[in-house]
């Protein structure tokens, strides 16, 4: 197995949407739970077009100037971009980078606040 499956599978099961972009703003990869949630605007369809054509002229301008701001050092990493009060979460944009540390994406990143419910180690749940 190459590592990038581990990393894969990593990716495809976090319940949370993860949508990764080049630097040319292309969406390059969504996770199931990306597809789902964003099913209505196209889901998987929407690997291959601009992530800049889903966003209002003053996130193209914010989400530009985080890129900006990951060019300017390699410890430019991760950066909170807002609050989502109606599913208690916190929302990042996170900076991609090579083995050199040279910018080559980025991703959002979603951090739910609400504490799990489920049962420790209850293995009949899905």
């Amino acid at each position: 197995m190459e590592l990038a499956d581990y990393f894969k599978s990593i990716i495809d099961e976090d319940r949370c949407a993860i949508v990764i972009c080049n630097l040319a703003h292309e969406i390059i990869y969504m996770n199931p739970a990306a597809v789902a949630r964003y099913g209505k605007r196209g889901g998987q369809a929407l690997v291959g077009q601009s992530l800049l054509d889903c966003h209002n002229p003053q996130s193209v301008e914010l989400i530009q100037k985080v890129i900006l701001w990951f060019e300017e050092r390699t410890d430019h990493n991760r950066i909170y971009t807002f609050y989502n009060e109606k599913e208690n979460k916190d929302v990042y944009m996170v900076a991609l980078r090579d083995a050199d540390g040279t910018l080559i994406g980025y991703y959002e990143k979603h951090e739910y606040r609400t504490r799990e419910t489920t049962k420790k180690y209850d293995f009949s749940a899905e």
